[in-house]
């Protein structure tokens, strides 16, 4: 019998997480293209306090070890902030879902804005291995971005070169002592990170910075950094 195909959750700024900035729905397609070409089923719910209260659903035994029943193999958060004054996650149910994740050392694949998001998670910030701190951090203008691909952070970059592309450069992010910085930007003299990874120890993180609009998936090296995350996520 052929074994079913592992799922992805992409999270994606719908109802309470969308923006006026952000095309949320052209890159959650994006990253849905890339996740089916690495072997993903993929879901895009429309309610992501439901689909996070989901992830704590109380899983089931075999006799290899524990299996959780109905759960995703990675999970991927491409949203916004709220701005409708209510927690972020919405619900306890929804915080619930999403620590257990975490504490469960269960892959996260984080997209962009996504570092503004869940302010009232206090775990958040631990688990991405950095964010976007308000009256910090910042970007220039969206256009031509020249990437700096760290050679010297590992296998995952390992033949990827250096490139360009139109994107939102985000630079001052607040960042974790433990990620492994794989790709940066210049800007005011200082290079800042785009792309890290995270072994939170148990499980894993990757987060790209980039990834405003469709264009930034347009660059070959972009993509195939995702695609090699997702497969170190997921090994």
């Amino acid at each position: 019998m052929t074994a079913a195909a592992p799922r992805a959750l992409v999270l994606s700024g719908t109802g309470r997480y969308a923006d006026p900035w952000h095309p949320f729905a052209e890159t959650s397609s994006a990253l849905a293209v890339l996740l089916r070409e690495a072997g993903f089923g993929v879901e895009t719910p429309d309610d992501v306090d439901a689909a996070l209260a989901g992830l704590a659903a109380p899983g089931r035994s075999a006799p290899e070890g524990p299996v959780d029943a109905g759960l995703p193999g990675l999970l991927v958060v491409n949203l916004g902030l709220p701005r409708d004054g209510r927690p972020s996650p919405g619900t306890p149910e929804a915080m619930a879902g999403l620590r257990r994740w975490l504490a469960d050392g269960r892959p996260m694949l984080v997209s962009h804005v996504s570092s503004t998001s869940f302010l009232d998670f206090p775990e958040w910030a631990e688990a991405l291995g950095g964010r976007w701190i308000r009256g910090t951090s910042m970007h220039p203008d969206y256009g031509h971005a020249e990437i700096r691909v760290r050679p010297e952070s590992g296998g995952l970059v390992e033949g990827i070169a250096d490139f360009e592309l139109l994107d939102e450069r985000y630079s001052y992010l607040q960042t974790a002592p433990a990620i492994n910085v794989h790709a940066t930007h210049t800007y005011e003299g200082l290079e800042h990170p785009v792309m890290w990874s995270l072994d939170r120890g148990p499980g894993r993180t990757f987060y790209d910075a980039l990834g405003h609009d469709a264009a930034s998936f347009e660059s070959p090296e972009h993509r195939e950094l995702l695609l090699r995350a997702i497969a170190w996520l997921t090994a």
